[in-house]
C-alpha cells in the first residue's frame, strides 16, 4: 500500500518509473527524430567525402557538392600532396599538436600532483592562482604583448607555450590524484621511495585513464587552434593546418598551382574538390586517434563525479 503511494502525485495522478515501459508510438517518435539527428550529422559529411574524389565532370554538374559519386577519382588528394603548403601545414600541425601535447601533459600532471599533496609548500596560493585563470583570462592585447616580448612572434613556441597549462585540466587531474589512497603512497615512502618515483612508478600507471582524457583535450585543442596563429606567425611556411583551411575553405581563397607544389593550372581538379579534400585531411587524425582512446574516456569524464 505504500508503495501504491509513493508512486502517486499529490494530485491523484501516477509518476513514472524508471521501470516503465514506453509505448510503441512514443519508441517511433523517438527513432524518427534520433534518425533525424544522424542523417544531420552523417549527410554532409558523406557530401565531404564524395566531392574530394569524385570527378571534375561530376563535381562540376552537381554544382560544387556531389552527395554520392559516380567513382572515386584521388587527384585533389595527390594535389594537396604534392609538397605544396597544405603538406607543409600539416607536418607543422602535427609537430604542434605532438609537442605541445607532451608538453601539457608534463606540466599539467606535475602541477597537479603537487597542489593535490597536503604540505606542499605554497599549495594554496598556487591553487588559488589556478583557479583564478580558469574564472579570467587575461585580453588579446595582453596576450600579443607577452609573446612579442619573449621573443615568440614567428615561432611554433607561440602556438604552444602560451595555452600550455590550462587550469581546468589541472582541477580535473588533482582531483584524481586527491582519490588515490594515501596508503599506497606511504608504503612506497617506507620501502624508500622519493616523491619523483612516487610519481612517476606509482601515480601515473594508475591515472592512465584521467591521462587520456585529458591528453585528447590538449590534442584536439592544438589541432584545431587557428587564431593563435593567425595572430603570431606572419611566415606562411609555418601556418598549421586549421589556418590553411580557414584562408582556403572558409574565406574560399583560390589555390593556385604554385601553392599546391607547382602544378600547372589545367591541371588542377575543381577548387571544390580540393577544398573538401583539406578538410578530410583535417579530420581524419582525430578520428583516427579517439577510437583507442574511447574505453577511458567514460572512466576518466566521471573523476571526482562519484564520492564513497
Amino acid at each position: 500500500m505504500s508503495t501504491q503511494t509513493n508512486l502517486l502525485r499529490p494530485g491523484g495522478t501516477r509518476r513514472s518509473t524508471i521501470d516503465d515501459v514506453p509505448t510503441i508510438p512514443t519508441r517511433a517518435i523517438k527513432g524518427i527524430v534520433l534518425l533525424l539527428c544522424c542523417a544531420l550529422v552523417i549527410i554532409p559529411f558523406i557530401g565531404v567525402i564524395s566531392t574530394s574524389i569524385a570527378s571534375q565532370a561530376h563535381v562540376t554538374n552537381s554544382g560544387g557538392f556531389v552527395l554520392w559519386p559516380d567513382g572515386i577519382n584521388l587527384a585533389s588528394y595527390k594535389s594537396i600532396f604534392n609538397g605544396g603548403v597544405v603538406q607543409r601545414a600539416l607536418v607543422v600541425s602535427i609537430v604542434i599538436t605532438t609537442g605541445g601535447t607532451l608538453i601539457s601533459l608534463a606540466g599539467s600532471t606535475m602541477l597537479a600532483y603537487a597542489l593535490s599533496r597536503s604540505g606542499t609548500f605554497g599549495q594554496k596560493p598556487m591553487l588559488l592562482i589556478v583557479l583564478f585563470s580558469v574564472l579570467f583570462s587575461p585580453g588579446l592585447i595582453p596576450n600579443y604583448l607577452v609573446v612579442k616580448e619573449f621573443g615568440l612572434l614567428d615561432s611554433l613556441l607561440a602556438l604552444i607555450l602560451p595555452t600550455a597549462i590550462n587550469g581546468f585540466n589541472v582541477i580535473v587531474l588533482r582531483a584524481f590524484f586527491m582519490g588515490i589512497p594515501e596508503s599506497v603512497t606511504d608504503s612506497a615512502r617506507i620501502d624508500g621511495a622519493g616523491d619523483f618515483r612516487i610519481f612517476w612508478s606509482i601515480v601515473l600507471p594508475l591515472s592512465r585513464a584521467v591521462l587520456a582524457v585529458v591528453g585528447l583535450f590538449y590534442a584536439v585543442g592544438y589541432w584545431n587552434a587557428f587564431f593563435n596563429a593567425m595572430l603570431y606567425i606572419n611566415d606562411t611556411a609555418k601556418w598549421p593546418l586549421q589556418l590553411v583551411l580557414r584562408t582556403y575553405v572558409i574565406n574560399n581563397t583560390e589555390l593556385s598551382g604554385g601553392d599546391l607544389g607547382g602544378a600547372s593550372a589545367d591541371q588542377l581538379p575543381p577548387q571544390e574538390s580540393i577544398q573538401m579534400a583539406i578538410l578530410v585531411v583535417s579530420l581524419v587524425p582525430i578520428l583516427i586517434v579517439y577510437p583507442f582512446l574511447q574505453r577511458h574516456f567514460a572512466k576518466g569524464m566521471l573523476t571526482g563525479a562519484v564520492k564513497g
